[in-house]
């Protein structure tokens, strides 16, 4: 998608999918914070947790799943003008399967861009997708630009469904050229308040690696990924796909070392399963396109984040890796003022000898 469309209007009444998760709820807090945003209804199938709900302020809360037609009359009633999708599963519920997150995924996505196609008072959609949509391969370039696509096909399930809701929203700005479409690729994010994968696989004192590889990784902080879709949702850039990361890249060895951990090198081949017995359950979480993330990492070019969302990370990638590890409170088994200074010395290290070349 271009981000030569049509120029946002100023957000009056904002509805805001997956309300009880982090990203959603704190989203709402925001927004509800705001005062030039009249109103803010935040929606879910389950009710958020008491401090979350305090935390809402004004928003009000519906209890409701995106597949209902329940929603649909929501958004006419309330004059909704602006709708943020932030509720798309990254795993399988527990208690069900693969058939049951994609119905959540697709089938949610697809009923409520029909509504916003059918309900006129709506004139701006903020998707809330993913770098997943990139894949990780020895084939990746060094950045990936929003006008680019996975070099090999993701065999991910989520990647699969956001590049499949992607394409749902794209059709709806086809169909209504009036409301302004927004997607925010964001990059794997780390913090202590926000669960994720990456968090989980750099807290074990011992991190299995994969023999031979040392993955790219660009973070970001939950603080700025909450920053951008409140930016998406008050700003007045135009429509558009934008990829949403910290500054500069931090390899695999480097961010476990940070995290005071060690890695322990292995074959891909036996990367699960001997790496499940260094890190126990948490390994058996990890899915198929969050472990290739693991052995290849991805890097995404933000020139567009800045220059037409109007965007600008507060943290980089190594100091949202730090401020993680501080905020949960890992102890380290090198600290990181070991880890800087070693790397100075050996950058040091190489500009002299590339100076007596």
């Amino acid at each position: 998608m271009s981000s030569q469309g049509r120029e946002a209007e100023q957000s009056r009444v904002v509805l805001v999918t997956g309300a009880s998760r982090f990203l959603g709820g704190y989203l709402v807090t925001r927004l509800a914070q705001n005062p030039e945003i009249e109103r803010v209804i935040a929606v879910d199938t389950q009710s958020p947790t008491k401090d979350m709900h305090r935390r809402m302020g004004r928003a009000e809360f519906v209890l409701a799943d995106i597949r209902n037609p329940l929603l649909g009359k929501v958004i006419r009633n309330m004059d909704v003008d602006t709708v943020v999708h932030a509720s798309a599963v990254t795993k399988a519920p527990k208690a069900g399967s693969r058939t049951a997150m994609k119905d959540m995924n697709i089938l949610g996505a697809m009923q409520l861009f029909a509504v916003c196609q059918k309900a006129p008072s709506v004139r701006k959609v903020v998707l809330r997708s993913s770098s997943v949509v990139y894949g990780s391969s020895a084939k990746d370039p060094a950045k990936f630009t929003e006008e680019m696509s996975a070099r090999r096909r993701p065999t991910g399930p989520f990647a699969r469904d956001m590049i499949e809701i992607e394409g749902y929203l794209r059709g709806l700005a086809r169909r209504r050229s009036d409301i302004a479409t927004t997607i925010l690729r964001l990059a794997p994010t780390v913090g202590s308040r926000l669960p994720g994968s990456v968090s989980s696989y750099l807290t074990s004192p011992l991190v299995p690696s994969v023999l031979g590889r040392d993955a790219r990784l660009q973070l970001l902080h939950e603080e700025d990924a909450l920053g951008a879709l409140e930016r998406a949702v008050v700003g007045r850039s135009p429509s558009g796909t934008y990829n949403v990361a910290g500054d500069g890249v931090v390899m695999m060895s480097q961010a476990v070392r940070r995290a005071g951990g060690v890695t322990v090198p292995m074959p891909y081949a036996l990367f699960r399963t001997a790496g499940h017995a260094l890190m126990g359950s948490v390994m058996k979480s990890f899915t198929k396109e969050e472990l290739d993330y693991f052995h290849f990492g991805c890097g995404l070019d933000t020139t567009r984040m800045r220059t037409e969302l109007g965007f600008e990370p507060r943290w980089t990638t190594r100091d949202a890796l730090d401020d993680f590890a501080r905020g949960i409170g890992l102890t380290r088994v090198m600290k990181t003022e070991w880890v800087d200074k070693a790397e100075s010395m050996v950058l040091s290290a190489l500009g002299e000898r590339t100076e007596v070349r």
